[in-house]
């Protein structure tokens, strides 16, 4: 898988891109969780993401944000980040002009960025959120919720508490024109430590295939 770099808003992002042979496929990209506590797109939840959405036939971006790895820029808070994540975006379409499906993917840290690029980019159909940290950070920026998506969490996370998860859900089942579809692994930490890698990466495909068959957002 090629290593690329890109520019971001603070100087060259790191990343990895992942292509298909098939024009126009749909694209993906991918973000990791927190800088500040060893996140790098390497961590194995993001690389497993990475894979999932390639086996099903999406081109797929993951990198670093400013100050992980050889990005350059130095940890802003989650301000720069969700630039990082845009430029990544851009960078991702620049290269894939015609793609009809956009999606976005992120663990923890990067389930937050990804939810805030969703308000940004209206042209993302769909998200995936692992582990998201709502008892961490505000997500009520999300009103509406722009695309439809799935939200996947243990019942065991001890970071990211399930019931905080259980509560973002249950505002964003609120709105009216989106489906949020929510899993919650019986027994699965955080990290989706195995055996509960597998199910969790299925789990995703399952809906990300079944979503790319519907015409709805």
């Amino acid at each position: 898988m090629p290593e690329v770099i890109f520019p971001g808003p603070e100087g060259r992002l790191e990343g990895r891109y992942h292509p298909q042979k098939v024009k126009d496929a749909p694209i993906a990209i991918i973000l990791h969780p927190h800088p500040q506590f060893g996140g790098t797109m390497n961590n194995r939840v993001v690389y497993n993401l990475h894979y999932a959405f390639h086996e099903i036939g999406f081109t797929v971006l993951r990198f670093n944000f400013r100050g992980v790895g050889r990005s350059q820029g130095e940890y802003d808070q989650g301000v720069g980040e969700l630039s990082d994540a845009a430029s990544a975006l851009d960078y991702l379409q620049s290269m894939n002009p015609n793609a009809k499906h956009c999606w976005v993917a992120g663990f923890s840290f990067g389930a937050w960025i990804g939810m805030q690029l969703l308000m940004r980019r209206p042209e993302i159909t769909g998200f995936i959120s692992v582990s998201p940290p709502a008892n961490m950070y505000d997500f009520s920026f999300l009103a509406p919720c722009p695309s439809s998506g799935l939200i996947i969490n243990g019942s065991a996370d001890r970071f990211a508490k399930p019931q905080d998860t259980r509560i973002l859900v249950d505002k964003l089942h609120e709105q009216k024109g989106i489906t949020i579809t929510h899993e919650e692994m019986e027994g699965a930490g955080h990290f989706f430590e195995d055996p509960y890698m597998d199910p969790m990466i299925e789990t995703v495909q399952t809906y990300v295939k079944r979503r790319l068959t519907e015409s709805t957002r």
